[in-house]
């Protein structure tokens, strides 16, 4: 009957010790965003340069 006792206070103590290190962690900031890295995969790495044409004459060039 002891080892009852004595397993219910090293779960109960384990359990603090998970609620304090999860208590830690939001104050940290860990857990703030949560919708980018969903929809990060989405949008391409690479910034696309248009092309500039710089070899026609400055009435020729369009805009």
């Amino acid at each position: 009957m002891s080892v009852i006792y004595l397993l219910i206070s090293v779960s109960i103590f384990v359990a603090i010790c998970f609620f304090i290190a999860f208590i830690v962690a939001v104050k940290s900031g860990q857990y703030d965003d949560d919708y980018t890295p969903s929809v990060r995969i989405l949008f391409d790495d690479e910034t696309k340069i248009s092309p500039q044409n710089n070899n026609l004459p400055n009435e020729e060039k369009q805009v």
